[in-house]
Parts: structure tokens; C-alpha cells; sequence
């Protein structure tokens, strides 16, 4: 029987009305297992799509985002979790402001799931308008954190492997749709953000990937050649800092 990661659709907290579970390649054992996952939970609230080959992170979660029929969409990576009451309280704000097109919210890291250290749930949640500008300087949108509407006329570039979602949420807000922040923990990371396996282990491949995106935004006339000139130095310094905390990251473990 498949764990139960996600709220049962008849749950008295469920909002979610689908479920999109995309199977970027993988074996056969974690084909099986989302298999498992789909009959749980239900054929009639989870939809399944398994690609024969990876293809990244993008194309897997544009494939999702086509397939999905609500007006909202939120993205979950396989090694994070939600908070239980996530989907609700973010949800609940992008009803009540439409004209919202992107919400996100903070995250932290979470050695284990379960027992003492699930969270409490957030009492009061303050929201404040996200600043294209300050997100080009500091990227705090993690993917998992995000919702959307699902007819924005964007998708991830699915020809990126790095930055594919930095790129995506600054085009977002840097068009001029609205985005807003919620000042509350509702998305746990369970491995560092720097330094761990997978992706955020690749720094310097990850850092090509932002420096492709600041070029890929000058070139398309969403930032000029001043703010150009600017955030490639101040990215590269970052890049070295993050060097530092990896290292730092693998001395401690």
C-alpha cells in the first residue's frame, strides 16, 4: 500500500481536486511505487504520465501543467514535503485576490519528517507584493513553494536543466503580472539546499544556469543592459559564497 503523501481527496482539509504525479524516467522500482500511489489514492483524482527518458526538470513539470484542469497549479518536488494546511492557505489567498498571478511562500529545511518535528499550524498569514527587482537579486521563490494560475501564457524552458524556474518566475513578475509572498513555513526541504546530491549539488553548472537567465531576460527586453552589467558580478560573488557554505555543509557531515 503507497504512503499516505498527500491528503485523502475526501479528507475533511482536502482542496486539492486532482492530483499529477509525472514519472521523468525513472526505474522501474519508482515506476511501480507511483503505480501504487495512483490506485490508493484513485484513477479519478490522480492522473499518472511516466516519461520514457529524463528530460529534466522543466519538461516534466510543463507536461504536468498541461494536463492539469484547475485554475491553479502548485508544484511539489520528490523529496519535499507541505505543510498540511499549504494548499488551503494558499489557495484561499489566490481566490480572494484573482488578479494575483503567482504566490510563494517561505521554506526551511527538515532533516525527518513525523513525530515532534511536523510544525505547528501557522495561526496568521501576512502577505506582501513580490519585487522583480529584489528578486533579481536574491532568488527566495523555491519551486515547491509556488502557486499559479494555470492560463499564464509562460512555461519552463524545458531546454534548461538549471535555473529553468528562476527564469520562469522572473518573467512572470518582470511582464507584469502581480505576485505576492506569504510570510508563513509551508513547504520543508528534507536535504540542503548546497552541497547535497541531485541538482543543488551541481554549483557551478546551477550557476551557468542563473547567468544564462539574467542573459536570456537582457536579450528578450525584460531588464536593460545596466542591471545586466550589474547582476552578473553580484551572482558570481554569490556563486563563491555558496562554495564556501558547501564546503562548510560537507566538513560538518
Amino acid at each position: 500500500m503507497a504512503p499516505p503523501l498527500f491528503s485523502h481527496p475526501e479528507g475533511p482539509d482536502q482542496v486539492a481536486h486532482e492530483g499529477i504525479l509525472v514519472d521523468d524516467g525513472n526505474d522501474e522500482e519508482i515506476a511501480n511505487f507511483l503505480k501504487e500511489m495512483q490506485e490508493f489514492y484513485g484513477k479519478n483524482w490522480i492522473k499518472l504520465f511516466r516519461l520514457q527518458e529524463n528530460q529534466g526538470p522543466g519538461a516534466a513539470r510543463n507536461l504536468g501543467w498541461d494536463a492539469s484542469t484547475q485554475p491553479y497549479i502548485a508544484f511539489l518536488d520528490a523529496d519535499d514535503t507541505w505543510h498540511p494546511k499549504k494548499v488551503e492557505l494558499q489557495l484561499s489567498f489566490m481566490l480572494s485576490h484573482p488578479e494575483v498571478a503567482l504566490t510563494a511562500h517561505r521554506w526551511t529545511w527538515l532533516e525527518k519528517w513525523g513525530g515532534d518535528n511536523v510544525p505547528d499550524n501557522p495561526s496568521k498569514v501576512k502577505a506582501h507584493p513580490i519585487s522583480p527587482r529584489k528578486l533579481l537579486l536574491s532568488n527566495r521563490l523555491a519551486t515547491p513553494t509556488v502557486m499559479l494560475r494555470r492560463n499564464l501564457p509562460f512555461r519552463f524552458d524545458p531546454r534548461k536543466r538549471f535555473s529553468e524556474d528562476y527564469l520562469l518566475f522572473l518573467t512572470i513578475l518582470l511582464s507584469g503580472f502581480p505576485g505576492f509572498y506569504l510570510e508563513a513555513t509551508l513547504t520543508y526541504l528534507h536535504k540542503p539546499p548546497y552541497g547535497a546530491s541531485g541538482l543543488s549539488g551541481k554549483l557551478w553548472a546551477m550557476e551557468v544556469g542563473e547567468l544564462d537567465t539574467y542573459l536570456r531576460l537582457y536579450r528578450e527586453g525584460r531588464i536593460p543592459l545596466w542591471i545586466l552589467m550589474g547582476i552578473v558580478p553580484f551572482s558570481l560573488a554569490k556563486y563563491a559564497r555558496r562554495v564556501v557554505r558547501s564546503l562548510a555543509w560537507r566538513r560538518k557531515v
